[in-house]
């Protein structure tokens, strides 16, 4: 294996990417911030489930690797010869890359994720901790939700911090937006029964599905249109504007007394939220992680 590293401005990243990914033969390619670890270095992250707010850094490195050194040589005299791309793009490097076990790499990144001392995530690879009492194993996948954003573990702990005469409740609980169905088996975990879990993404759901199985969970998966009647707990883990427009099916779902739980959500939108649920409950922040917040209402009801 050989690696090819270049040095692009921001506007070359997306079209020299896809320059080496879909005419030059490159296995892959991975950017980078040029100025990591300088007073220069940026961070540049989108929303949970949302692509980056741009595709690059103000100067950043590609890592293109190849299987032949020849396929590296071609291909960095080709995009130097680019004359739309002269005097800005530039080689680094081009050096033979040792070959490694990639799996286990891969799977060394990924550890076993705490939610509560008692509960955690653990990938299929891993032992469980010794004090874990409620273990979802689950392996990272295409569907969003692996337990390791702020979002994610908001929601399983505030589930797994219930007290047992709340968590008796939930003899119906609804999942919307499952992505890979983490919190509908977080909650079975905690006593939840009668679940249904829905995602607008078919991938989604079979990850859903997937994943309840390996956690001997009994669930319902599908799509939006599987949702039928009200539930004691309602959770959804989405974005901030999708649950504003959502606001009154997910409100409309929640039977008197129960409990709705959202996030997805960034401490400016706190006001837009409460006022987007206003018609129906009134919305507190109940958490809150690096610049992310938990927001859950009590409907009003016989049982509130």
């Amino acid at each position: 294996m050989f690696e090819l590293v270049l040095r692009a401005p921001e506007a070359l990243v997306e079209p020299v990417s896809e320059a080496l990914m879909e005419e030059l033969d490159a296995l892959s390619v991975s950017v980078e911030d040029a100025d990591v670890d300088t007073e220069a270095e940026q961070a540049l992250f989108g929303e949970p489930g949302m692509p980056a707010p741009k595709p690059g850094w103000q100067r950043s490195t590609l890592k293109a690797l190849f299987e032949q050194e020849a396929q590296a040589t071609e291909a960095a005299a080709l995009l130097l010869a680019q004359p739309q791309w002269a005097g800005a793009l530039q080689v680094q490097a081009l050096q033979a890359v040792a070959d490694q076990d990639w799996v286990r790499l891969t799977q060394s990144q990924f550890a076993p994720v705490e939610i509560t001392p008692e509960f955690w995530i653990v990938p299929s690879w891993h032992e469980a901790p010794a004090q874990a009492q409620a273990v979802i194993r689950l392996d990272p996948g295409l569907a969003f939700g692996t337990g390791t954003h702020p979002t994610t573990r908001m929601c399983l702990r505030w589930t797994a911090r219930q007290p047992a005469e709340r968590r008796a409740r939930w003899q119906r609980v609804l999942d919307y937006g499952c992505g890979s169905g983490i919190l509908a088996i977080g909650a079975a975990l905690h006593g939840a029964r009668d679940i249904d879990a829905v995602d607008i993404d078919p991938a989604a759901v079979q990850a859903t599905l997937d994943n309840a199985q390996a956690n001997g969970v009994q669930l319902r998966a599908g799509l939006p249109d599987l949702v039928q009647g009200q539930y004691p707990l309602v959770l959804a883990n989405i974005l901030a504007t999708p649950l504003k427009l959502l606001a009154p099916l997910l409100a409309g779902h929640v039977a008197p007394g129960g409990d709705l739980v959202l996030a997805g959500i960034l401490e400016r939108q706190a006001d837009e939220l409460k006022a987007a649920y206003a018609p129906w409950c009134a919305l507190e922040v109940s958490d809150q992680e690096d610049g992310w917040i938990l927001m859950t209402a009590r409907l009003p009801g016989e049982d509130a």
